[in-house]
């Protein structure tokens, strides 16, 4: 069988153990012209690494960004990032140059990274809610409470525990026999591969499912509560431009939450239901690759105070400039 050619195994509890020396991702299939689709891939990741490298910029740069929202949305970039940059090269190599192979360690290595960041854009967007929770329904004491040093401890500790949670989903994996088949019907190594296990794989199938819960579905409750409350506040205020004021502070949060949980959401819950792998392979990837490109588009468009810093900058560059080329006019003369 296909990825079987050179094995690891070894007797325990009288079973023969198999650890395949790579799986085979098998992708689209029988899809005519998916390598466009690949292409485009190809032109999402350029405009995710260009906007999100832009936005990261913006914010190191600008004094005025210099905030614990703004830690937040930076980290949010660079998980953005991060994540496609773990998923969508690999992908492309795979598909555009047929290099369908992957081995046992790498294949642990991509679900592991891929994960990480998908966890932490998920408790990132929870960050942010809570820093807009604050400001809004604790305008007075906001800047006691969300301090820069208070949010890097927030982001710090969910750092922590993606990683501490997504290395034991990983690690579980290597518990596993793999004696029926190494062929990953997805786009990337996805920890759904325990079903290709021919041992007791109920644990990992337990800790898929609570991290599912606590890593996506709760950071999405929790984010629903706090608007809730935001939307108890807001009534509270008495004069309607201040309630514009108000919900503009929240509009691209809101946009980049529905960006993220919607389409994640329906992919677990078509899940549920008999679909071609294709339909599900293209509707993941969507959902892995589209948000992180559009967040630095929503953020720069749709936030008063970037734009304003890109501005200052832009107009700082043109000064600079113009006193580069005087000085330089000056020694020539």
């Amino acid at each position: 069988m296909a990825g079987f050619t050179s094995m690891q195994s070894v007797l325990s509890s009288n079973a023969t153990f198999t650890r395949p020396s790579s799986f085979y991702i098998s992708g689209l299939y029988n899809v005519p012209h998916a390598k466009y689709y690949y292409v485009f891939l190809c032109l999402v990741y350029a405009v995710t690494v260009l906007g999100n490298l832009f936005i990261m910029g913006i914010i190191y740069l600008a004094r005025s960004l210099h905030t614990a929202k703004y830690i937040a949305v930076f980290n949010l970039a660079l998980c953005d990032l991060c994540g496609s940059s773990a998923l969508i090269p690999k992908l492309l190599d795979m598909f555009l140059f047929e290099n369908q192979y992957i081995s046992y360690e790498a294949c642990l290595a991509n679900m592991f990274f891929v994960y990480v960041f998908m966890t932490m854009q998920s408790l990132t967007l929870l960050a942010m809610a809570y820093d807009r929770l604050i400001a809004i329904c604790f305008p007075l004491r906001y800047h006691a409470i969300v301090t820069k040093t208070t949010m890097t401890l927030i982001i710090g500790a969910m750092w922590i525990l993606s990683l501490s949670v997504i290395t034991l989903m990983v690690a579980l994996i290597t518990r596993l026999s793999f004696c029926r088949s190494t062929t990953v019907e997805f786009h990337f190594c996805d920890h759904g591969l325990y079903y290709l296990a021919c041992n007791d794989y109920s644990m990992n199938s337990i800790i898929g499912n609570v991290c599912t819960a606590t890593l996506l579905y709760l950071p999405l409750i929790l984010i629903a509560l706090s608007y809730v409350c935001i939307g108890f506040a807001l009534q509270k205020i008495s004069h309607g431009t201040e309630q514009i004021k108000a919900m503009k502070t929240c509009t691209s949060h809101v946009i980049l939450v529905a960006m993220f949980y919607l389409p994640i959401i329906s992919v677990y819950t078509v899940g549920f239901i008999p679909i071609s792998a294709n339909v599900r392979i293209i509707n993941t990837a969507l959902t892995q690759t589209i948000p992180p490109m559009l967040n630095p588009i929503i953020y720069t468009l749709k936030t008063e105070e970037v734009l304003q810093s890109i501005k200052v900058l832009y107009k700082r560059t043109k000064v600079n400039s113009a006193m580069e080329r005087a000085v330089k006019k000056t020694a020539r003369n």
